[in-house]
């Protein structure tokens, strides 16, 4: 799991409660400079100032577009998970989630297919059982376990996301 590293000059700039609105305003959204005065209530020299300290500290990224008017601001990535530090817990949620479905798939496609050849068998040789070697009763307790995990996780990962949506700042 990746770590925010900050230094003395970080610390600097989020001391102060001005920049720290900024960040909360920016996590909405991307905003050019009038948008963050508006919502901070601030006149747009000051807010400047402090934009200006936050781009420096990497926790803001300016969006200059050639040929366009306005700069717009997004949130870095140092400064998403300064506001966001479960994100990183959300994407391995997600990513464990849906390994476990595709397992799930993989026994449920195995269990078809071996129930299928089985059946094929059958015909062609009548005295069978069914079922042959019992492959049946190994793959499906392990897709159904699988596909219960896959609800559980993904039950837990949405709420975990919902959660983390607020800033924590």
């Amino acid at each position: 799991m990746s770590k925010i590293t900050l230094d003395i000059e970080d610390f600097k700039t989020l001391a102060s409660e001005t920049r720290l609105d900024i960040l909360r305003a920016i996590d909405q959204k991307n905003m050019n400079l009038k948008d963050i005065s508006r919502v901070t209530k601030l006149h747009e020299t000051t807010v400047h100032e402090h934009l200006t300290k936050l781009v420096n500290s990497g926790f803001v990224k300016k969006n200059e577009r050639q040929g366009h008017k306005w700069v717009y601001y997004k949130l870095s990535w140092k400064g998403s998970s300064l506001l966001h530090p479960d994100n990183t817990k959300v994407v391995v949620m997600f990513t464990t989630t849906f390994v476990i479905f595709i397992g799930g798939m993989v026994s449920i496609l195995n269990m078809m297919n071996l129930f299928n050849v089985s059946k094929a068998e059958t015909i062609a040789r009548p005295n069978m059982n069914a079922m042959g070697s019992g492959e049946f009763f190994v793959f499906f307790p392990i897709a159904l376990i699988c596909l219960i995990f896959f609800c559980v996780f993904m039950i837990a990962s949405i709420r975990l996301f919902r959660k983390n949506k607020s800033p924590k700042l």
